[in-house]
């Protein structure tokens, strides 16, 4: 079995995209922050502390999609050439999702699966002064299109 982020003596590489052809490419990526009932109303009534919670997340998670490289030694610097973070607050807490496309020569996989997880960790901050029991859970990659492995949905 080979392994491409492997060397032949078995030491972590950086895989070499540069020969590939870039293309258009989207991934989205899912979690949730699970809040108590006093939070969840603090955010449906605009009551947090600390300011607008939703906003502070939606920003800190596309700015977690374009610093992606930087947290995960082996990712490559790629385009972020657009980036959508999703909040809907739930009786349960805020189910976060974001896209990200790019037009380069590998995914944005692992950008959507960081701007979700920034997002939440943005949401856990912003409402830890109300309740300290509020945790993130259920973070996956939901579907990506383009490169060479085409299109791939998580089935239901």
């Amino acid at each position: 079995m080979t392994f491409t982020h492997l060397d032949s003596a078995g030491h972590a590489r950086m895989v070499d995209v540069t020969e590939k052809t870039p293309t258009v490419r989207s991934a989205t990526a899912a979690g949730f922050v699970h809040c108590s009932p006093g939070v969840v109303a603090a955010l449906r009534d605009g009551s947090t502390p600390k300011g607008d919670v939703l906003a502070v997340a939606r920003i800190a998670g596309i700015a977690g999609a374009k610093r992606c490289a930087e947290l995960l030694p082996l990712a490559h610097v790629i385009g972020v050439h657009g980036a959508v973070v999703e909040l809907d607050v739930t009786d349960a807490g805020v189910a976060v999702s974001a896209t990200v496309r790019t037009a380069d020569r590998t995914g944005v996989e692992m950008e959507a699966l960081t701007a979700v997880t920034v997002a939440a960790l943005a949401i856990v901050d912003m409402v830890k002064g109300l309740d300290k029991h509020t945790w993130i859970g259920e973070v996956r990659l939901e579907a990506k299109t383009g490169g060479r492995s085409g299109e791939w949905q998580r089935s239901s």
